[in-house]
């Protein structure tokens, strides 16, 4: 039986949440029914780990959302792979598509990992987005929401219809919490005493960096033993180590790349830090809990579907990093809810979020979307 091509389009090539979402997608899917092939719109390791894994893959360099040059570049490699499926991950990987996909009738699948416009936005900026998101999924056959809030977002915002609900998953042999791990303190020069607080994120507006650096600072003026870790790079990394630096900071927060180790950077913190401004449904946060971290995290839309606060983690307002401060130090005083938390978030995570359960389900979505 011929398999169905599949082009898996994403943004960037560098890792992400949604980069993870795609990675762990494209290595469960069905082989002998489905052959993946990645896009991206900027390379980096997501590319690269695809492409040592065997699974053809395609960068077509742009910035730009509705870019107009790339467009006959996007036409041409849909013919040449005789792609028979779009699938979108993301509004800037959508709108690349939207054009081509109607132009060439290839049918397009459309994941949405949290809309593009969100409350931190200008009434017209957010109004723009809302209409462009409008538009990708009157043109999508069929809209994957990563949460359920974010579907009731869409109705809400401008009718969303022809939706379906299928949570991101994550690869729990790999984020398996009672599988020994190592630890990074060593190479950072972490004392094991330290009561480390960890993001791991993209530097951007979105993940509110800033707000986890100030939080650490107040944290760590309560109580000398707290301190944090920083991971990743982004638009804000000039803007977040200037603030340290300034602020003579490189004492107590450490900061790295994107590393690929990341189960061994959970195993080496005691907290998990998630300050969002705005998120579909965090892989970060789903890979923390899995490891039995205690999560302190903002009420964005698939975080509250995920953390009851007091029960499996610590939910705390926008744009509050004396709130942050004071759930670490809570946490501190008192290591059995820490541990409790922990132990809620991964028991959760186990009985919920298998990646190769989102796999079956986005094959099925696939089938249905080819039917005549």
């Amino acid at each position: 039986m011929e398999r169905i091509k599949v082009l898996e389009v994403i943004r960037q090539g560098q890792i992400g949440g949604g980069e993870s979402h795609v990675l762990d997608l494209i290595d469960c899917l069905d082989k002998e029914r489905f052959e993946p092939i990645a896009m991206s719109f900027t390379g980096g390791h997501m590319i690269d780990t695809l492409q040592a894994r065997g699974i053809k893959c395609i960068v077509i360099e742009t910035q730009k959302a509705f870019d107009i040059k790339v467009q006959k570049k996007i036409a041409e490699t849909i013919k040449e792979k005789k792609i028979q499926l779009i699938h979108a991950h993301g509004s800037r990987a959508a709108s690349n598509m939207l054009y081509t996909a109607h132009k060439l009738h290839i049918p397009m699948v459309y994941t949405v990992h949290g809309w593009s416009f969100h409350q931190d936005q200008s009434w017209l900026i957010r109004k723009l987005r809302a209409w462009s998101e409008k538009l990708i999924c009157k043109s999508a056959r069929k809209i994957i929401c990563v949460s359920e809030s974010n579907k009731q977002t869409g109705i809400k915002t401008f009718g969303l219809k022809n939706s379906i609900v299928i949570e991101n998953g994550i690869n729990l042999s790999r984020f398996n919490p009672d599988i020994p791990q190592s630890s990074i303190r060593q190479e950072l020069g972490i004392e094991e005493k330290t009561f480390l607080v960890g993001e791991i994120c993209r530097l951007t507006l979105q993940k509110a960096p800033l707000d986890f650096v100030k939080s650490i600072e107040i944290a760590h003026k309560e109580n000398p033993d707290i301190k944090g870790l920083l991971i990743g790079e982004g638009d804000m990394q000039e803007e977040v180590n200037s603030y340290i630096q300034q602020n003579q900071l490189q004492s107590i927060i450490y900061t790295s790349k994107f590393r690929t180790d990341i189960p061994a950077v959970l195993n080496s913190i005691d907290v998990y830090c998630q300050p969002s401004l705005w998120e579909g449904l965090s892989i970060a946060l789903l890979e923390a809990m899995a490891m039995k971290k205690a999560i302190v995290a903002t009420p964005t839309d698939g975080t509250c579907e995920v953390l009851t606060n007091n029960e499996n983690g610590t939910v705390v307002d926008y744009n509050n990093p004396d709130q942050l401060a004071k759930a670490y130090l809570a946490y501190y005083n008192n290591p059995e809810i820490q541990r409790r938390h922990g132990e809620a978030a991964s028991t959760y995570i186990k009985q919920r979020f298998d990646a190769r359960r989102v796999a079956r389900q986005v094959e099925d979505i696939y089938q249905e979307t080819l039917m005549p």
